[in-house]
């Protein structure tokens, strides 16, 4: 199956590294399904990429909604019919405070959005993928350099990224017998405008603050392809994607 009839679905595709991803597979061949909490910024994605409306599908979609989910991947087999590839990029994180004075609310949302949210999404992929024809498909998880060192005063964002990591491993044994591959990109410090404070200042371990290195978003969406056009009998359990300058490697 080449790229020009396989289906796509990418949460979180209106910004940043779901709509620099959405537009590489648009450009690969790929029709997408472009999930978001906004729906002009998914518009204005169409329009951008200069596809046909026959291989685009926008979703308003809050993935922390068990609805919502339902309602997304019930569109996607509805018009498409299947789905090869699910990109689970939709994340949030907390403000930066001491750990005690992080409110419940905070905690709640960072976990549900980004555990919550990718198991519910996954959960409806292994449906579709198991019993479509030709059978399976392939989930890649936004992990982050935060699944393996956190940042200081980081504890909702890394604990969910931490769990990421465990999903990721438990999807990809669970979908094994299925042609279902699961693999992760951890990516630190791509150029988006959320990232936008990391090149004026950063908080260290150290306590001090210090500009970080960014590097072109471009990257980890060519990244994301190459693992999304892998075929099924083979799998990139987990890619690092980084700032070559970045305080990563010996961080603390």
């Amino acid at each position: 199956m080449n790229a020009t009839n396989r289906i796509a679905v990418v949460t979180g595709a209106g910004t940043g590294i779901g709509k620099a991803t959405s537009l590489a597979l648009l450009q690969a061949g790929y029709s997408v399904v472009l999930a978001g909490r906004r729906i002009e910024p998914l518009q204005q994605l169409v329009q951008e990429a200069g596809v046909s409306e026959s291989r685009t599908l926008v979703m308003s979609t809050n993935v922390s909604d068990p609805d919502a989910v339902a309602a997304l991947f019930a569109a996607t087999k509805t018009k498409f019919g299947r789905l090869d590839v699910l990109f689970n990029n939709a994340g949030v994180g907390a403000f930066a405070v001491p750990l005690e004075d992080l409110s419940y609310q905070e905690w709640r949302t960072v976990l549900d959005t980004c555990v919550t949210g990718t198991f519910l999404c996954t959960q409806h992929a292994f449906r579709m993928m198991k019993a479509q024809n030709p059978r399976g498909g392939r989930i890649i998880n936004n992990g982050s350099i935060s699944a393996h060192t956190p940042r200081p005063n980081s504890a909702p964002y890394t604990a969910a990224k931490h769990a990421i990591t465990g999903l990721t491993k438990s999807t990809s044994l669970d979908g094994r017998s299925f042609d279902i591959c699961c693999g992760q990109i951890d990516i630190g410090n791509a150029a988006t405008d959320m990232s936008a404070t990391m090149a004026t200042g950063m908080p260290q371990a150290n306590g001090t603050i210090a500009a970080e290195a960014r590097f072109d978003v471009k990257h980890v969406a060519e990244a994301v392809l190459y693992m999304a056009n892998l075929p099924l009998d083979v799998n990139v359990p987990f890619m690092t994607v980084m700032a070559n300058q970045m305080p990563f490697m010996g961080r603390g």
